[in-house]
């Protein structure tokens, strides 16, 4: 059976966030045809760049560069450094650029984990994922029919204490930053909740979690949070071994919500990096998911999920279309 189309949704091409530090210079800086001669090789229709989500330079420089093809979408994002300036203005002053970036070209709005973690206010005050000041930018996303990619909190291991409880995890040695101070009295059910909090909220904006929603080594609870919530969504982005080591659970989920999970990567574009990927979600092979492609860094043994073909057509490109839209 021929695999049908491919859409990464969950891509970064620019040098502080993604991309192939062993293969030349970083697809931002490269010409469109190396992009998409890469995709070609590999069997993938377009990628979704969530990079504009880090500054609105990034969204125009990326729409000049790559936008006018119809395999390139570009996302959003909210200037968070900007509130200490713009005191209780800044969501409204957010909202309008937001709709002002989806004018130049943007299809959604791209939310990293630094809300809940990390974004303060004009009082240098931590904000919560679900903080009602920032309203009136779901909003904005929900009537400009655009979707709200999200990333918020991380695996359970990133918020134990240094050294971790549990099995090692190479990828805090090489970016320590990503350990979470477990005396901030921050965890990942705490920031799941607000997510979830959020979602209710806003039922008239589209939300997708990435990475599972950082709950995939629970799907029982991820299937009960996308059973209560018709409006949020999921990408498989860097949370592959979750799935191959639940293989049946999974299964199960992908296929029961098979309308609201999206293929994202959000690892160095390659040939080999989607080879592996499609042998997770349409073969039942048992193999070793290599610590380049895990969360932890540690290498995985995974098993193939085995898909059926409507699921993966809704998995691999129909989701994104929906959502996103065709076209450039």
């Amino acid at each position: 059976m021929p695999r049908p189309e491919v859409w990464d949704c969950h891509v970064h091409l620019d040098p502080s966030i993604g991309g192939d530090p062993l293969d030349g210079p970083w697809w931002n800086g490269r010409p469109p045809s190396a992009l998409f001669g890469l995709l070609d090789t590999a069997g993938v229709t377009g990628v979704t760049d969530l990079d504009g989500g880090w500054g609105e330079q990034i969204l125009r420089e990326r729409l000049d560069r790559f936008g006018r093809s119809d395999r390139y979408r570009c996302f959003g994002g909210v200037a968070w450094d900007k509130w200490a300036a713009e005191g209780n203005r800044f969501a409204e002053r957010s909202a309008h650029r937001l709709r002002r970036q989806v004018a130049r070209g943007a299809r959604g709005l791209k939310i990293s984990k630094a809300l809940g973690l990390t974004v303060v206010d004009d009082r240098s005050e931590l904000v919560p994922v679900d903080d009602s000041r920032l309203d009136p930018i779901w909003r904005a996303a929900g009537d400009l029919g655009v979707p709200v990619f999200i990333h918020t909190a991380d695996p359970p291991q990133f918020f134990e204490p240094s050294p971790p409880t549990r099995e090692a995890i190479p990828v805090l040695d090489s970016h320590p930053e990503w350990r979470v101070d477990p005396s901030a009295g921050l965890s990942r059910d705490v920031l799941f909740e607000q997510l979830c909090a959020l979602v209710r909220r806003h039922r008239r904006t589209r939300f997708v979690a990435a990475h599972l929603g950082n709950v995939g080594d629970d799907l029982e609870r991820l299937d009960a949070a996308l059973s209560e919530h018709c409006n949020l969504g999921v990408d498989t982005s860097a949370r592959f071994e979750w799935l191959g080591q639940s293989v049946d659970a999974a299964r199960r989920l992908l296929i029961k919500h098979s309308d609201r999970v999206l293929f994202g990567s959000d690892y160095p574009l390659s040939e080999r990096l989607y080879r592996t990927l499609f042998r997770l979600f349409e073969s039942r092979d048992t193999f070793t998911l290599d610590g380049t492609y895990t969360m932890t860094g540690a290498a995985s043994a995974v098993d193939g999920l085995g898909l059926p073909g409507e699921v993966l057509e809704r998995l691999y490109a129909g989701n994104h279309h929906r959502l996103v839209g065709r076209g450039p």
